[in-house]
């Protein structure tokens, strides 16, 4: 069974940030640590999974996430080409400057509010992925300024989505015996078929009922809700490509063209032709 991780971070001496490019695409990785973490991935398509909020994102994704809080890495599953830049910033530097300096006074506010989990958008993203993609974390000093104006630039921003309404700081999943692994791992299997939400119950060791009540709690989402919204991820990944809309509904497991098209567009906001031509 998968449990959750903790990662352990090793930081270049004289620094108190590491500046990263990791690629985990094909590893399943649910973790957390106490480092306050930034996240910037392009990529045609992926599923942000921070706390409880479960989403995806098409094109790029800029992230903020609190000390503690369990999420999965950004890159998995996806099948194409893809950036990432992963910023993650020690507890002391946290605790003992930006919580502290009078003049950080709008990061203090943003950083407290991390364990929520920000994703930003608009001006706020392009901004801060032209200044990730030319940070230089040999350059000490600039280097930390640098990451202080990004920051700065986030706590002034209003474009950002909130992607969780309570804490869900690893403190409280440590109860969890069920780990999100072996569903996403059974979804990501059969999700052209028909997800059985039986087989699933079982391979985790749980009634139906039991396991219904479970994974509504942990996602606040029922398990056909997921299904349904983890065939609408994979769907903008094939629309990307060259297959027809009748094509990709099909094989992402739907049945009815026009549910297919009535839920893409209430899960999109635009209907799969629409997508696939913009």
């Amino acid at each position: 069974m998968k449990k959750i991780q903790e990662e352990k971070i090793i930081f270049e001496d004289g620094l108190s940030f590491r500046s990263s490019f990791p690629s985990l695409r094909n590893y399943f990785f649910w973790h957390y640590h106490p480092e306050i973490e930034l996240v910037y991935i392009e990529a045609p398509n992926g599923i942000r999974h921070v706390g409880k909020h479960i989403s995806d994102f098409t094109g790029s994704d800029l992230l903020l996430i609190g000390s503690n809080v369990p999420h999965l890495n950004f890159d998995y599953g996806i099948k194409t080409n893809y950036y990432q830049a992963v910023i993650q910033m020690k507890t002391s530097l946290v605790d003992n400057i930006l919580m502290n300096v009078p003049e950080f006074e709008k990061i203090r506010g943003l950083l407290e509010r991390s364990y929520l989990g920000f994703s930003f958008k608009g001006k706020t993203k392009k901004v801060v992925a032209k200044k990730l993609k030319n940070f230089k974390s040999e350059q000490k000093l600039n280097a930390l300024l640098d990451l202080i104006k990004i920051l700065q630039i986030l706590a002034e921003s209003n474009e950002y989505e909130i992607l969780n309404t309570e804490d869900t700081r690893v403190k409280l999943f440590f109860h969890d015996k069920i780990r999100m692994g072996i569903i996403y791992d059974y979804v990501h299997e059969n999700y052209h078929n028909k997800p059985n939400v039986h087989e699933i119950a079982q391979a985790v060791h749980l009634s139906t009922g039991a396991f219904c009540r479970y994974f509504k709690k942990q996602t606040n989402l029922t398990f056909t809700d997921f299904v349904n919204k983890y065939r609408i991820s994979m769907a903008k990944t094939f629309l990307l490509q060259n297959i027809s809309v009748s094509e990709v509904c099909y094989q992402v497991g739907f049945d009815s063209l026009s549910y297919f098209s009535t839920l893409f567009k209430k899960l999109v906001g635009e209907t799969p032709t629409n997508f696939k031509n913009k």
